[in-house]
């Protein structure tokens, strides 16, 4: 399985690693390998990465559009619970 912990990394050092992937030409494991880090890992963040810059796959968000869903769900939670309160105290 996997460790208990999982090991951050800096978002320079993300940056430069799909840098690195962009500008080699070599495949996302082969990068992965030669930095010492994980390809899934790896791979997620080179994803993300192309989603932020609009070539992700049809459909997909990019980081901004994924922390304005994330802030008004929270938002639709926190404005739920006083309803349900007068509901329940008008019925």
């Amino acid at each position: 399985m996997g460790s208990k912990y999982t090991k951050r990394y800096t978002e320079e050092f993300k940056r430069d690693a799909i840098a690195l992937v962009d500008s080699s030409g070599k495949t996302v494991t082969a990068v992965a390998r030669e930095l010492g880090i994980s390809s899934e890992s790896l791979r997620g963040w080179y994803r993300k990465a192309r989603a932020d810059r609009g070539e992700g796959a049809p459909g997909e968000l990019t980081s901004a559009e994924r922390e304005e869903l994330r802030r008004l769900r929270k938002e639709n939670r926190e404005q739920q619970q006083p309803i349900e309160i007068l509901q329940k105290a008008t019925a």
